[in-house]
């Protein structure tokens, strides 16, 4: 029997990566008739606490901003093209555990969908990837999207 999926989680970050897995998690999901989340994660702590003297209100703020045009831009184009059940969150703080475990619980999915790599290169080489984080402690199964739709390798 084939496993069927009822609630993808598809975490991004802006990367090319993210997005074909985002195209593929929609693909899936029409297959199985599921419900998509996409999550963005902001991690202030990643810019330091006072960059250059900046509030860090100030600055949060503004990744919250940037980030939930970017998701509500994302997501209104996959409604465009005629996929319908897919909502958007975004959470603060560390994206390791909260992809990997505390979305997972809050929202009972049962798939997770992400890229092989994301945009921070400086994190994996320091403290290893997202990615793998998820893959070995997930609540749930993660699929490790390296293709496009036509099974071609994505470049890292």
């Amino acid at each position: 029997m084939l496993q069927e999926y009822s609630n993808i989680l598809v975490p991004l970050d802006g990367s090319e990566q993210a997005g074909i897995a985002l195209d593929k998690a929609v693909a899936v999901a029409k297959r199985n008739d599921a419900h998509i989340d996409v999550l963005a994660v902001i991690d202030p702590g990643q810019f330091g606490y006072n960059l250059a003297g900046l509030a860090d209100g100030d600055i949060t703020y503004q990744l919250v901003q940037d980030s939930e045009a970017y998701l509500k831009e994302t997501v209104g184009q996959i409604k465009k093209d005629g996929f319908d059940d897919i909502d958007f969150h975004i959470r603060m703080g560390s994206p390791k555990p909260i992809i990997s475990q505390d979305f997972v619980k809050d929202h009972h999915n049962d798939l997770i969908m992400m890229g092989a790599t994301g945009l921070n290169a400086v994190e994996r080489v320091l403290e290893g990837s997202v990615t793998t984080y998820v893959q070995r402690n997930a609540l749930t199964d993660v699929i490790v999207v390296k293709t496009d739709l036509e099974n071609t390798q994505v470049e890292k």
